[in-house]
């Protein structure tokens, strides 16, 4: 499993709609994309401009399929997601969590 937190600034194009208009893009784009991946990828979004300046919004994505995820990326970005764009991606950071667990292991350590 690799975990992929997607980190994100909403762009005043965003703020600026409604929001009405939010729900209805994250109700008509953003949840039937997530939904379309569901069986090797799971998604959390989590609000963070309260507590940080430079990333408003988080995705955490947790998939057993990287090509799953690379196809995601790709539909997404075909949207005004990022094409208006109504964010903008600060930083994107994979991990897998406990790999160091997992290398001691083919070590012989653990």
């Amino acid at each position: 499993m690799t975990s992929i937190l997607l980190l994100l600034h909403a762009r005043p194009i965003w703020l600026a709609l409604t929001r009405k208009e939010r729900a209805a893009f994250f109700k008509d784009i953003f949840q039937p994309l997530m939904q379309q991946f569901a069986g090797s990828c799971s998604f959390r979004l989590f609000d963070s401009e309260f507590f940080h300046a430079r990333v408003s919004d988080f995705l955490l994505i947790e998939t057993t399929s990287l090509d799953d995820y690379q196809e995601f990326i790709e539909q997404l970005r075909d949207t005004p997601f990022y094409s208006v764009p109504y964010f903008d991606v600060v930083d994107i950071i994979p991990a897998k969590e406990n790999a160091f667990l997992e290398y001691d292991k083919r070590l012989g350590i653990v």
